[in-house]
């Protein structure tokens, strides 16, 4: 074997013990490990979720309809008067 080889074969060990850990605790069914997962899910999922919808109010259908009526009058109605 050469020295790169050797090189590789101790970098692939770690990687493999890392992996076997991390399939360990996946694959475990162990109660502490599963609420862990779980937490880490939700907070995944969660965090954006909040931060994209803490600003904004929710409008109804009818609320942005009435918007675009006003706003599409408001563009007719300056086009119409730059027109003349």
């Amino acid at each position: 074997m050469s020295s790169d080889t050797k090189a590789n074969s101790g970098n692939n060990n770690v990687g493999g013990r890392f992996r076997s850990k991390v399939n360990y605790y996946l694959h475990s069914g162990d109660k502490k490990h599963v609420f862990v997962g779980l937490t880490l899910i939700t907070a995944v999922f969660t965090i954006p979720w909040f931060l994209m919808s803490r600003g904004s109010k929710h409008q109804s259908h009818q609320d942005y309809l009435e918007k675009a009526d006003k706003a599409r009058s408001q563009r007719l109605s300056s086009s119409s008067a730059s027109a003349k």
